[in-house]
């Protein structure tokens, strides 16, 4: 079994194009029901505000599949510490024996996190954008304005965080990185009203973004409502949006943002969204016309963890730059 470190990863593996392609395709495999995806495993520890999911997924033909062990302690960041981390596992199709370990804190979550991210806008935003709104100013936060960037080109961001010095920071720190104005709203109105790309990216267990807020021609892409107790979105959102799409009907309506307009009585049905894939796969059309609104609710995969994962394997075998053990012989480091 190899064992990779979240430096190598770090190296080697960026939010860049090929990403996006690498998971886009798990969406179309999706799709076109060429995957077995079991129901998240989750573990709250409410003591201490937080969370261990379990997440996996096989696709037919492939020889890997991944194993992801991903937590949420969102009060680290009161200690200095980064509220996600976690762990990837590589096992064989074949045999079911281990084949590599990614000891990557998380890091590959937040890079197929922020490329589903980039995916959903590519599909649904305006093509001319002028300002994109993020809520929320934490690690995915940063990923998720990287990766649009890799999609559309924008002239202004503006950024809401509950707490200002996060938001401010975000300021400095996205201004340099990608060379544009990143501005601290003063309201999550303020952002909604004032952008045509919004990405909401918090833990929020109450609505952040009122339906009255939204206009023509807005898209959001929320990301965080990923348990049944999380929701970024009022339910009356999902209702005015002219479309609704999510990464996975049968997971979303479990725990995402779709979940909370089902059970409030705000959606009769899910009978009217679709699914991402099926817009990557070209079976039906994303965005329509400049005047819609539209919401994609990602709640995140075990096939984009497969498929992340397994781009991860192969990039870093190219490399040899891995720690090899060898369950009879001990541990050698090539």
């Amino acid at each position: 079994m190899l064992i990779f470190t979240e430096q190598e990863l770090k190296q080697y593996i960026t939010l860049n194009q090929e990403a996006l392609t690498v998971i886009e395709d798990s969406f179309n495999k999706l799709a076109q029901r060429q995957v077995v995806m079991p129901p998240i495993m989750r573990l709250d520890i409410p003591d201490h505000n937080g969370e261990v999911d379990v997440k996996t997924a096989y696709v037919e033909g492939k020889e890997l599949f991944a194993i992801k062990v991903s937590s949420g302690f969102f009060d680290n960041p009161k200690i200095g510490l980064p509220s996600g981390s976690g762990f990837m596992m590589l096992m064989s199709t074949r045999t079911g024996i281990p084949q590599a370990l990614f000891l990557d804190n998380g890091y590959l979550t937040e890079v197929r996190t922020a490329a589903a991210g980039a995916i959903a806008a590519d599909c649904l935003s305006q093509k001319d954008i002028e300002t994109v709104g993020i809520i929320g100013a934490g690690s995915q936060a940063r990923f998720q304005l990287k990766a649009l960037a890799l999609v559309r080109d924008f002239k202004k961001v503006l950024v809401y965080s509950r707490s200002a010095e996060p938001a401010h920071q975000y300021s400095e720190e996205m201004s340099a990185a990608l060379g544009i104005t990143v501005q601290v709203a003063e309201s999550a109105e303020q952002v909604i009203r004032n952008s045509q790309l919004v990405v909401t990216t918090t833990p929020a267990t109450e609505p952040i973004v009122k339906a009255e807020w939204l206009h023509p021609g807005l898209h959001i892409t929320a990301m965080g409502s990923d348990a049944e107790r999380k929701q970024e979105l009022e339910t009356e959102v999902l209702a005015v949006a002219d479309k609704v799409v999510c990464d996975t009907k049968a997971q979303c309506i479990r725990l995402g943002e779709l979940h909370h307009a089902l059970a409030s009585g705000t959606l009769k049905d899910a009978s009217e969204v679709i699914e991402l894939g099926q817009i990557t796969s070209k079976e039906l059309k994303g965005r329509d016309n400049d005047e819609q609104i539209t919401v994609c609710d990602l709640t995140g995969t075990g096939v984009q963890d497969t498929a992340i994962a397994g781009f991860a394997y192969q990039e870093l075998k190219k490399q040899r730059r891995r720690m090899e053990i060898d369950n009879e012989y001990g541990v050698q480091k090539n």
